[in-house]
């Protein structure tokens, strides 16, 4: 019978004219007639809880949501819950799950699993076969709960086995900052938690703070966070006054918020990375600076999530997560991509979609950051599609490690490319000799990256390949930084 509600409720709306009264008889009649006499069973809390509510709620939006009882419970819950794991970073491929790095003084270090060891058995559970969203999705289950690992380690001939049990891990919002060129920084910012602002600024001083010639700020893959910490990064960056975003809802007046009297802003010129998983407080803060002509923004137009969530608790437990309002830039775009039937829907027709920065730049408007310069990833070519989807810079690094000591000096040398070129034909991956010349210096830098992934730690990794992200590169040209 479920179906059947959601329609009982969009019926009873149809009516525009009619009063709450007259509409809640009506509804109340429905319940009455289709209790009585449909051919089965009607159930009050599957007619009401699943269906006329739920209804309503999606002719607001898709993120207005009810929660029943159980549901809302479950919902503070994980508000409340803390963020389990191993310590470890893996190399996820297609039935393969291989140690690339695991941290000091958790599960992972402890046990004693070390960079290159490939887990082949999960709780019982062998990975050769899985795709790689069932594997995602196991090891998203196995930091719940103990798991036990069987795992093969290069040179060695018997399988070893590692009993995990989860702790709290320490995942710090700013996980990457280090020097592109002298002089010139870059951060990443994971995500905006209570602590981002801080972290930020920590991290500039420790790269040279007012010192520094440019930023790249990488706010790519970003899924938001709390305001206040978009507030905080902001306000690194604009001076004290500068207004950040307006709030504007139906149930009270805009309100704008503005940096801090105190702030104390760096100087130095900036860009910002954002992609299409850029959203919610990585827009608040591309925005304002975009806005106020602080910095360049590069990438991909952002995903669009400018809308304030109020979580209100109702009887018998019960919840609702409502929409109340929606985040303006400065300038007076709305962050919220427009809402399908939604009150933003409605009103895009009649609104501009060109708006003016504080110097008269024309931006886009229309929901979402675009960037001021389009400037996309690397393309996937199928050489480069096999070598990923194999693992095998992966494996050969591991090998590689083992036998050679490796400071971050290591530069991938033409006798390392000629082993590695006989390393793949043995592995029945045989390039041409114009496909080998063509990315010879994409299979460079990323055998280095994998090298310093095993033996010095992701971190140094990732420095590998944000030197040779075009987006990053793109980014320094308009800082002025070769």
């Amino acid at each position: 019978m479920a179906p059947l509600f959601p329609a009982l409720f969009l019926l009873l709306a149809a009516d525009e004219t009619a009063g709450l009264d007259a509409l809640m008889k009506r509804l109340i009649g429905v319940f009455t007639t289709a209790e009585r006499e449909a051919a089965d069973p009607v159930s009050p809390d599957q007619a009401i809880y699943q269906g006329a509510i739920p209804g309503m709620l999606r002719g607001l939006d898709p993120h207005s949501i009810f929660f029943d009882a159980a549901q809302f419970e479950q919902l503070k819950e994980l508000e409340k819950s803390t963020r389990k794991g191993f310590g470890s970073v893996v190399s996820v491929l297609p039935g393969r799950v291989i140690f690339l790095q695991t941290l000091p003084g958790t599960p992972s270090a402890r046990s004693g699993i070390s960079a290159g060891d490939e887990i082949l058995v999960m709780n019982g559970i062998p990975l050769a076969g899985l795709e790689m969203d069932q594997l995602v999705e196991l090891l998203s289950q196995s930091r719940q709960q103990q798991a036990r690992l069987d795992v093969r380690r290069p040179g060695n001939a018997r399988l070893l086995t590692f009993v995990l049990t989860p702790e709290e891990v320490a995942a710090p919002a700013v996980d990457r900052a280090f020097l592109l060129r002298p002089d010139a920084g870059y951060v990443r910012i994971a995500n905006f938690e209570t602590e981002t602002g801080p972290q930020l600024q920590k991290a500039i001083d420790l790269l040279g703070g007012d010192n520094l010639k440019a930023l790249v700020i990488d706010l790519r893959n970003n899924p938001g966070g709390v305001l206040p910490a978009a507030l905080d990064v902001s306000s690194l960056f604009l001076p004290p006054g500068t207004r950040l975003l307006t709030i504007r809802g139906r149930s009270k007046e805009p309100e704008e918020v503005t940096v801090a009297g105190k702030a104390k802003p760096y100087s130095f010129p900036i860009g910002v990375l954002i992609n299409g998983k850029s959203a919610s407080a990585a827009e608040i803060v591309a925005g304002a600076i975009q806005d106020h002509d602080r910095g360049a923004i590069l990438g991909e137009p952002s995903f669009g999530k400018g809308l304030v969530q109020s979580v209100y608790p109702l009887s018998s437990g019960a919840g609702l997560a409502l929409t109340t309002a929606y985040y303006y830039t400065p300038s007076g775009r709305s962050i919220q991509r427009p809402l399908e039937g939604g009150q933003l829907d409605r009103a895009t027709p009649g609104t501009p979609q060109e708006y003016k920065t504080a110097k008269g730049r024309v931006v886009r408007g229309g929901g979402g950051i675009q960037p001021d310069e389009m400037v996309y990833p690397e393309p996937v070519t199928p050489f480069r599609a096999v070598m990923e989807g194999s693992g095998i810079l992966t494996t050969y690094a591991t090998q590689f490690t083992l036998k050679n000591k490796v400071d971050d000096q290591f530069e991938v040398s033409p006798s390392l490319l000629n082993d590695l070129q006989v390393f793949l034909s043995e592995s029945k991956i045989r390039p041409s000799l114009a496909e080998w010349s063509r990315e010879r210096e994409w299979i460079s830098s990323r055998l280095k990256q994998e090298i310093f992934n095993q033996a010095l730690g992701v971190e140094k990794g990732d420095e590998v390949e944000m030197r040779r992200d075009p987006v990053v590169r793109r980014a320094l040209g308009l800082l002025g930084i070769e």
